[in-house]
């Protein structure tokens, strides 16, 4: 691909940035010793001993356009020091994964442990590194490792396994770009007239795509698609959308590839259930769109959404559960004792259970003008892949849970102002106190209370937005880049059959509320995930009743299985 397009390309070609600031001499040149061991041929490693130089040198970074990946802070420096280093970092380096430096032990002792759990909980440090007490401290290098990870995926300037080549204001472009990150798959989007565009126009040897879109895949021989479905995406990146003929009967369908259709598969799959995912979107559902989740159990710095779902979708394809991706289930009933659900593009399947973890849908705004902008400044989700697109413009964000708290966080990282506008008055009965507690911290952040989007407009893009104020009517225009719309949920289970028994906005009955249901007609009670329909289970946020968080979707996934096995046991479970 060559060097970097810009006006100076031997800077932008420099290797990224690892920066280290230390106060004790000996053990700074310990860290750098270890970190030019691991990174020196990839990264420029500099070792600083006072907050001035570090800030001098963050600076310089950013005015000559190098790369900085990771900024490591010793905790020995003084608070209001280590506070203009962290929050220079973020503020002209947003990608750079930022940590604290702290001895071994250091943990136990309160004032350390207060640091590092303000600075994670307002957003200034991704996590705490352990100084490398010996030589080849692998725990250290392994930190490292993580976050230069973690840098590199979101480094838009990065060559990606897959990029994506189109017009700023495609929707079609834009989509695509949303689908990849969903499904986790490592992508790049280049808006044609700019110079990262150029490049890979010129390596392709490709003209300007004007209207249309193209699919580059450098890590997978060089496949180029033109203006291709989400199945042909899917296709040409090796993930399955289609059946071979002999694989039409299963154990277990699951209807879902989220995180409770996820945890179902891999639990089904390992106790040697043969299992058919079917997933119309993409993996992860809701929670494949958030840009962090940070009290999912295990991941002590977080997770983003899409990554936790495709470890996931790794273990439940290790174990030898099939996925259709991109695929829509468009009917289901029942025949000679087996399920029958016909796939769209794929035909018909029989399985001898079902279990439904469809998720919900995001509700629409019906605002006429704005619905004309989807897609094009106007997003139903999390979509983290537009953040980097709105550096130094503003954003709105609608919505109270945890899924709009995570989004207005990640915006924040790149956006000059957000506005979080809900329909309540506070937060407090909808959204986890660790995402209020960073929200209420950063600068760029407006809450919007008491109010809703009732107009909107812009010439083929989003550029404003009205609110109105649902106490006094009021009613004023707000000028928004990009409108991110995380409100209510809609299970969509409108194409069941009438059998299933539904509560009154559409989410499937199960356990106590099924047998309660006229449609229930066997002697014994449905099992706590069986809906009035023997064997047709439902778990996670589609089942009435359910907590809507992934830990509880997850939970549902692995214990429905147990269930599974009881209904499959006899003729009447």
């Amino acid at each position: 691909m060559g060097g970097e397009p810009d006006a100076r390309p031997s800077l932008r070609a420099a290797r990224p940035l690892l920066l280290v600031v230390d106060t004790d001499p000996e053990r700074l040149d310990r860290i750098e010793a270890e970190l030019e061991r691991s990174f020196g041929v990839d990264f420029r490693v500099r070792g600083e001993l006072t907050a001035d130089a570090a800030l001098a040198g963050l600076q310089f970074a950013h005015e000559l356009g190098q790369r900085v990946a990771v900024v490591l802070v010793d905790h020995a420096l003084a608070e209001n020091e280590r506070a203009q280093i962290l929050e220079q970092a973020r503020t002209l380096h947003p990608d750079a994964r930022r940590a604290l430096l702290i001895e071994w032990g250091a943990w136990a002792r309160r004032t350390t442990a207060a640091a590092i759990l303000a600075a994670m909980a307002v957003g200034d440090i991704n996590y705490y590194v352990l100084k490398p007490w010996i030589e080849r401290d692998e725990l250290f290098h392994r930190t490292v490792a993580e976050f230069v990870q973690e840098w590199s995926r979101n480094e838009v300037d990065n060559l990606r396994e897959v990029v994506v080549v189109a017009d700023e204001r495609s929707p079609r472009g834009h989509a695509i770009r949303g689908l990849l990150v969903r499904n986790g798959i490592p992508s790049a989007f280049r808006a044609t007239g700019t110079p990262l565009a150029d490049l890979v126009l010129r390596e392709l040897d490709e003209p300007d795509p004007g209207d249309h879109v193209l699919v580059w895949m450098p890590a997978i021989g060089g496949t180029l698609l033109r203006d291709p479905t989400d199945a042909e995406v899917a296709e040409a990146w090796g993930v399955r959308t289609t059946l071979k003929d002999e694989q039409r009967e299963f154990d277990v369908l699951v209807i879902g590839g989220g995180p409770a259709g996820l945890a179902t598969a891999v639990y089904a799959s390992s106790e040697g259930l043969s299992t058919l995912v079917v997933e119309r979107e993409a993996i992860g559902g809701q929670a494949g769109t958030s840009s962090l989740i940070r009290n999912y159990l295990g991941f002590s710095r977080g997770v983003t959404g899409s990554e936790l779902a495709q470890r996931g979708y790794q273990q439940a394809w290790v174990f030898g559960a099939h996925f259709l991706l991109m695929r829509e289930v468009l009917k289901l009933d029942q025949e000679g004792g087996h399920f029958r659900a016909e796939i769209g593009d794929v035909g018909e399947v029989r399985a001898r259970a079902v279990v439904l973890a469809m998720g919900v849908a995001y509700r629409r705004l019906g605002v006429p003008a704005l619905e004309k902008l989807s897609g094009a400044g106007v997003y139903y989700g999390a979509s983290v892949s537009e953040a980097h697109g709105l550096t130094g413009l503003d954003a709105c964000v609608v919505g109270a849970g945890n899924s709009a708290g995570q989004a207005v966080l990640h915006l924040a990282r790149y956006c000059r102002l957000v506005t979080l506008a809900i329909r309540g008055k506070d937060l407090s009965a909808s959204m986890s106190q660790y995402l209020i507690d960073a929200i209420d911290a950063a600068d760029n952040v407006v809450l919007r209370t008491s109010c809703e989007v009732v107009d909107g407009g812009g010439d083929g893009r989003l550029e404003t937005i009205t609110l109105r104020d649902r106490t006094t009517g009021a009613e004023e225009a707000l000028p928004v880049d990009g409108l991110f719309v995380m409100i209510g949920a809609e299970p969509g289970t409108g194409w069941l059959p009438e059998a299933v028994g539904r509560d009154r906005y559409g989410f499937v009955l199960a356990g106590t509320e099924a047998a309660a249901d006229p449609r229930w007609t066997l002697d014994r009670p449905p099992q706590p995930y069986e809906s009035t329909v023997p064997g047709l289970f439902a778990v996670g946020d589609v089942r009435c009743g359910s907590v809507k968080r992934v830990a509880s979707a997850v939970g549902e996934g692995s214990v429905v299985v147990s269930q599974v096995h009881t209904f499959l046991k006899g003729p009447d479970g």
